[in-house]
């Protein structure tokens, strides 16, 4: 394609672990026959985004709207502190734990004890892979699949209105073996495989970092050039990281490489306004709300949806940006 037409032991009684934090949500209620209120366990991945980020601020603020006492750990990019903050929440007997896995397998062990031990387990943002069934109650997230495909829809809309005949693509993907990378990799690639002016000319692992999203788009440049026309990205922190490594090749994101991100953050909006991002897909992190509903439910013992999928936009070059509301991540 002609660049001139163009160019992602908790605390063990109060002491607190080296590896992750313990934090008690404000105003704990209890029920009118005097029993404690809900204790929640909840593992998150790290603080490697401003989405991670605003999901923790997310989740703490619900909590504390709901009443709910929450023991939060934070995993620091490792399975096995997830996992040994599993075990330590089993020990504490929360009454439901929740966890963002940062891999899909690999977790069978910890699951079958929190199951022994009769407490319900909420997976959030992302899903696991296992051989055994009923290890934990539901997913509660995006539809990481549909978030690809909306990618991929979005680049064929581009390519129609633009009149091109061809399209070299490049993919910065998340976490390998992580579920968003799984499954928005399958989703993009779904959506365009049937149209010929699609190519892939490599996919690379940006690990959902800004800091690895510009060490790929270096590679990538250094090895395509100006073949390049599409960079497609996991989520914004890689997009943002990888836009400077854009302009140094001397090329204008936006135009002669079209950008497409997922995420949707503030700082990713703003620059789509500003047309060094064409689009944008929407994955919300802010999912409190319905853990908190859902943990109540389980405490409860009431059935839930296994899948709970909250709703998600586009935004894009096509439409008018300036009603966007502020993101709040």
């Amino acid at each position: 394609m002609k660049k001139r037409r163009i160019r992602n032991s908790v605390l063990a009684l109060g002491i607190l672990t080296a590896v992750s934090t313990l934090m008690f949500a404000c105003n704990p209620k209890e029920t009118e026959t005097g029993d404690p209120g809900l204790l929640l366990g909840f593992s998150q991945i790290g603080s490697e985004s401003a989405w991670r980020i605003g999901n923790t601020n997310d989740i703490e603020e619900q909590a504390a709207n709901y009443g709910i006492n929450l023991m939060f750990e934070n995993a620091n990019q490792k399975q096995e502190n997830q996992i040994a903050a599993i075990r330590r929440f089993i020990a504490y007997k929360v009454d439901v734990i929740a966890f963002s896995p940062i891999v899909e397998e690999g977790w069978d062990n910890v699951l079958q004890e929190a199951k022994d031990a009769g407490i319900p387990v909420i997976l959030v943002d992302r899903d696991i892979s296992s051989e055994k069934e009923d290890l934990t109650a539901c997913l509660i997230g995006a539809d990481f699949y549909s978030e690809g495909v909306k990618a991929g829809e979005y680049l064929i809309r581009k390519a129609d209105s633009m009149e091109t005949e061809e399209l070299h693509i490049v993919e910065i993907t998340g976490t390998d073996n992580s579920t968003p990378m799984r499954q928005r990799q399958a989703g993009f690639a779904d959506a365009i495989k049937d149209d010929e002016r699609m190519h892939i000319l490599e996919s690379i692992d940006g690990d959902f970092l800004k800091s690895r999203g510009a060490e790929c788009m270096r590679t990538l440049l250094e090895k395509y050039g100006d073949e390049i026309d599409v960079v497609y990205s996991h989520n914004d922190e890689m997009t943002l990281g990888a836009l400077p490594e854009i302009e140094k090749a001397g090329l204008v994101p936006g135009k002669d490489i079209i950008i497409i991100s997922i995420d949707g953050g503030q700082d990713a909006i703003d620059v789509l306004k500003s047309g060094k991002i064409n689009c944008v897909v929407e994955c919300t992190p802010k999912l409190g709300k319905e853990v908190m509903e859902t943990a109540i439910k389980l405490k409860n013992g009431e059935s839930v949806e296994p899948m709970i999928h909250p709703e998600e936009q586009v935004f894009s070059d096509e439409g008018d940006l300036s009603n966007i509301a502020p993101r709040g991540y």
